[in-house]
């Protein structure tokens, strides 16, 4: 069975944007800090930054 699917805040969002501005790609611990930051797993944030990473190269 699936997880459900989950639907970041616009806060949340906001905060993974900027993030992943000043870095795209963040240490095991940079993750954890943030994951702690915006209430979400670690695993969800790397997943985030994953898929932005591949959105942002499918554009040029």
């Amino acid at each position: 069975k699936r997880k459900q699917r989950v639907l970041f805040s616009k806060v949340q969002r906001k905060q993974l944007e900027k993030k992943f501005l000043e870095k795209p790609y963040l240490s095991y611990t940079e993750r954890d800090q943030l994951a702690r930051a915006v209430n979400l797993t670690a695993k969800q944030v790397k997943v985030w930054f994953q898929n932005k990473r591949y959105k942002t190269k499918e554009r040029e």
